[in-house]
């Protein structure tokens, strides 16, 4: 199963470690997340490079990037994630493509353009208190006997450490944490 951490949308004092650690502890992929600018003093896509360059070109490898595509060529970093701010790839891409999805509906449009998808929120938010679950035990187990869920699709959104047992039996492929992970990291 993998375990996915995914940066908080602000800039976070030390990121670079946290990163480094999170990296050397078993997290498989990092998404570079970071796109609400009044957070910086700096523009966001300064911010970014500033990370980037202080990492490996191994850890660069694992590393997705959100809304700045641009800096996978860049850097050489793992790959690009769509969502609603970067809607689709570069003409020429070839690499490694994640996309969030909100509904089962939008698992099954996607799940064969993609190398992994997000679903989310599985369980009511941590980083964002007011994003609540639409999904119940009994919706959660009839997509994974459906084969909605399965390796090819991760689960985002109040995910903890105590629930990847449970996530496991339901078949997800993965988890992508960011409160979870980020309050563990400090």
């Amino acid at each position: 199963m993998k375990i996915i951490a995914i940066t908080p949308p602000h800039a976070v004092e030390n990121e670079v470690v946290i990163i480094r650690q999170l990296l050397e502890n078993g997290v498989d992929i990092v998404h570079l997340r970071k796109h609400q600018s009044e957070f910086y003093e700096v523009d966001v896509i300064t911010y970014l490079r500033e990370i980037l360059s202080a990492l490996t070109l191994e850890e660069c490898g694992k590393i997705i990037i959100h809304d700045f595509p641009q800096l996978y060529y860049e850097f050489t970093l793992k790959g690009i994630h769509v969502n609603k701010n970067v809607t689709s790839l570069p003409k020429d891409y070839t690499g490694y493509k994640t996309r969030s999805c909100h509904s089962f509906e939008e698992v099954l449009k996607y799940k064969n353009e993609y190398d992994y998808l997000f679903l989310s929120p599985i369980f009511n938010s941590i980083s964002k208190p007011d994003y609540k679950s639409p999904y119940t035990h009994e919706m959660l187990q009839k997509a994974s006997l459906e084969g909605i869920i399965d390796k090819k699709v991760i689960a985002l959104g109040g995910v903890i450490f105590d629930k990847i047992p449970y996530l496991q039996s339901l078949n997800f492929g993965g988890v992508a944490m960011i409160g979870g992970i980020y309050e563990f990291a400090k």
